[in-house]
C-alpha cells in the first residue's frame, strides 16, 4: 500500500472523530446560550414581578391614604354640622362658661389691676370683649391639685402667665408676644395638664411644636416637672437619635413636644396620629419661619382636627407680618397677649449693652480681656455666653480658649446632640461658666443666671442680635451684653442704632460714623431699587459653613 494510500485512510479514520468534537462543541455552546437566555429571561420575569408589586404597593398605599384623609374630612364636616357633637366634647374652644373668676380676684381693685399691666407692659386684644382679669396670685385660680402643687412654689404668676390663663381656661385660641425666658412653657403647659386631668382624656392631647431639639428638650424637661406626680406621660420628638424609641414612647404618650422635620417623619411613616389633638403649641413660631419650616408646619396642622375643635396657642418674640398670617389661617379669633412693646424690634431694657467698634484681628484679643475682667472678683462665678457666627470659627476659638487655661463648653453644628448636651448641662450646672455657641443657641434654650452676653461676631440680622442678648436679664433680672463690631457689618448698623436708641443705651460715635443706611445707587429708568451688577461676570458659588 503506497504512502498516500495510508494517509487517506488514517484521515478517513480520523474524520468522524473531527466531526464528533464539532458537534459536542456546537451543542455546549448551543446549551450556554439557551442557559443564558433562559437566565435573562427569569431575571427579567422578575424584575417585572417586583415592579408590578411595587406599583401595587404605591397603588395600594395611595388608595388608602386617599380614604383616610376622605374619612377625615367627612368626620370633620360631620362634627361640623352637628351640634350635638359638639356639645358633648369636653371643653370645646369657644366655651368661655369653662372659667369662672374667683371672688378673691373680682374683690382687686381696678387701680391695682390696672397698676399691674402698666408695671409689666401688658396689653390684651380681646375679640371676645370677655374682660377677664389677669390673676395676681396663684389664689386667684383653682388649678387640680397635682398642678397648683407645683406652681405654687413659685411666688407668683409671670405676667405671660396671668394675662394668658384666664382665656386658656375659657378654651379660647392665645397669641402670646413675649421675650424668652418670660414663663411661657407653664403658660400654656399649666392649663393643658389641667385639662387632661380634669377631664381624665386619654391618648395623644397636647402638641408643641419648638424649632430645635434643644429647646424642644428644655420644653419636655419642664412639661415632666409638671407632671410627673400626675401619672401623665411626656415624649420629645426630635432629630439626631433613634426613631423607634420614640415611636414606643408615643404609644402611652399624652403630650408632645416635637420638631417640625422628625414629626413629618414620622407622619409621613404612618408612626403618629394626631386626630386626637385638643392643644396646638406653635412655640417660638418666628423662629420656625426663619428656620424654613412653614411647609411642615402646614403639613403637621392638616393632620390635627379642625381649627374650630382644637385650641391653639402660638407663642413667639416677635410679631412680623409672616407669623400674623400664620395665625389668622390657623387660629379663631385669637386673644392676643402682649408683654412690653414687641410690634417693633426693640431689646429688653434691663439689658446693658456695650457696643465696641474694633479692627476684626483685634476680637479675641478683647475677648480675653473681658472674660479674665468677668472671671475676676465677685463675679468670678457668673455665666457668660459667647456667640459666633458659623461653626468654624466656633470650633476654633474654643480650642483658642481652651489653650489660654479656661474652662469652656460649646455647641456649634460640628458637634453630635450627646456632645451639646453635655455641654449645656455642664453650663447650666456650673462645671464649666463658659459656653461658646453659634446662633443654634440663640432662641429658646432656658439657662438661667446668665449675665454676661458677648457676641465675638456680630449676627446676619438684627433680629438675631435682639434674640442673642436675650439670653441675659431674664425673668425680671438684669444683664450685660457686649457687642464686637467691625466694619463688616456696617450695613447692620443702622438697624443697630435704632435698638440701641430704643433701648435708651448709648451710641458709640465710632458705629455713628458708618451711617444709619446703606446709600442706594439711583438708576433713570428703576430708581434707587436698582442694583448695579455687571452681567458679563459669573457668578459666584457662596457655600456657608453653618
Amino acid at each position: 500500500m503506497g504512502k498516500e494510500d495510508k494517509k487517506r485512510k488514517l484521515e478517513e479514520a480520523a474524520e468522524p472523530d473531527r466531526k464528533s468534537k464539532k458537534e459536542r462543541k456546537e451543542k455546549k455552546e448551543k446549551s450556554e446560550k439557551k442557559e443564558k437566555k433562559d437566565k435573562k429571561d427569569k431575571k427579567e420575569k422578575k424584575d417585572k414581578s417586583e415592579k408590578k408589586d411595587k406599583k401595587e404597593k404605591k397603588e395600594k398605599k395611595e388608595k388608602k391614604e386617599k380614604k383616610d384623609k376622605k374619612e377625615k374630612k367627612d368626620k370633620e364636616e360631620k362634627k361640623e354640622k352637628s351640634p350635638e357633637v359638639m356639645s358633648s366634647a369636653p371643653a370645646p374652644s369657644n366655651d368661655s362658661s369653662a372659667y369662672s373668676q374667683k371672688k378673691a380676684l373680682s374683690d382687686v381693685s381696678e387701680s391695682e389691676v390696672k397698676e399691674f399691666l402698666d408695671t409689666n407692659e401688658v396689653a390684651i386684644e380681646d375679640p371676645h370683649s370677655l374682660n377677664l382679669r389677669p390673676l395676681l396670685s396663684f389664689d386667684h385660680v383653682d388649678f387640680i391639685s397635682e398642678v397648683q402643687k407645683v406652681i405654687t412654689k413659685f411666688p407668683k404668676p409671670t405676667p405671660i402667665q396671668a394675662a394668658s390663663w384666664p382665656f386658656l381656661l375659657s378654651g379660647k385660641d392665645v397669641i402670646g408676644v413675649a421675650e424668652t425666658g418670660s414663663g411661657k412653657t407653664f403658660a400654656f403647659g399649666v392649663p393643658a395638664v389641667n385639662s387632661i386631668l380634669k377631664e381624665k382624656k386619654k391618648g395623644l392631647k397636647v402638641l408643641c411644636l419648638s424649632p430645635t431639639r434643644e429647646l424642644a428638650l428644655q420644653i419636655h424637661d419642664s412639661l415632666v416637672d409638671l407632671t410627673k406626680n400626675a401619672g401623665i406621660s411626656c415624649v420629645a420628638i426630635y432629630g439626631g437619635v433613634s426613631k423607634q424609641d420614640q415611636i414606643d414612647k408615643l404609644q402611652n404618650a399624652s403630650i408632645a413636644v416635637a420638631t417640625p422635620g422628625r414629626l413629618v417623619d414620622l407622619l409621613e411613616d404612618g408612626s403618629v396620629d394626631l386626630s386626637s389633638i385638643d392643644y396646638l403649641v406653635l412655640d417660638e413660631a418666628d423662629r420656625m419661619l426663619d428656620k424654613g419650616f412653614e411647609q411642615h408646619i402646614k403639613q403637621i396642622i392638616g393632620q390635627c382636627p379642625a381649627k374650630q375643635n382644637r385650641q391653639t396657642l402660638m407663642f413667639t418674640a416677635t410679631w412680623p407680618k409672616e407669623v400674623r398670617e400664620l395665625a389668622s389661617v390657623f387660629m379663631t379669633s385669637p386673644v392676643k397677649v402682649t408683654i412690653g412693646e414687641r410690634d417693633e424690634l426693640s431689646a429688653n431694657k434691663r439689658i446693658t449693652q456695650i457696643v465696641e467698634v474694633m479692627e476684626p484681628r483685634d476680637k479675641e484679643r478683647r475677648l480675653v480681656q473681658l472674660i479674665r475682667k468677668y472671671q475676676s472678683g465677685p463675679s468670678k462665678n457668673d455665666k457668660i455666653l459667647i456667640f459666633a457666627l458659623y461653626k468654624k470659627e466656633a470650633s476654633r476659638v474654643e480650642y483658642s480658649l481652651q489653650r489660654a487655661g479656661f474652662n469652656v463648653a460649646a455647641i456649634h453644628g460640628d458637634l453630635s446632640q450627646q456632645q451639646r448636651t453635655q455641654a449645656l448641662n455642664a453650663f447650666k450646672n456650673g462645671e464649666s461658666n463658659l459656653l461658646l455657641a453659634t446662633d443654634v443657641a440663640a432662641r429658646g434654650l432656658d439657662i438661667p443666671n446668665v449675665k454676661v452676653v458677648i457676641n465675638l461676631t456680630f449676627p446676619l440680622t438684627a433680629e438675631d442680635y435682639v434674640h442673642r442678648i436675650g439670653r441675659t436679664g431674664r425673668a425680671g433680672q438684669t444683664g450685660t451684653a457686649h457687642t464686637l463690631f467691625t466694619e463688616h457689618e456696617k450695613h447692620l448698623s443702622g438697624a443697630l442704632i435704632n435698638i440701641l436708641r430704643g433701648a435708651n443705651q448709648p451710641v458709640p460715635e465710632e458705629l455713628l460714623k458708618f451711617g444709619g443706611h446703606t446709600k442706594k445707587k439711583a438708576h433713570s429708568v428703576y430708581g434707587a431699587f436698582f442694583k448695579d451688577v455687571d452681567m458679563t461676570k459669573t457668578a459666584k458659588k457662596i457655600k456657608f459653613d453653618d
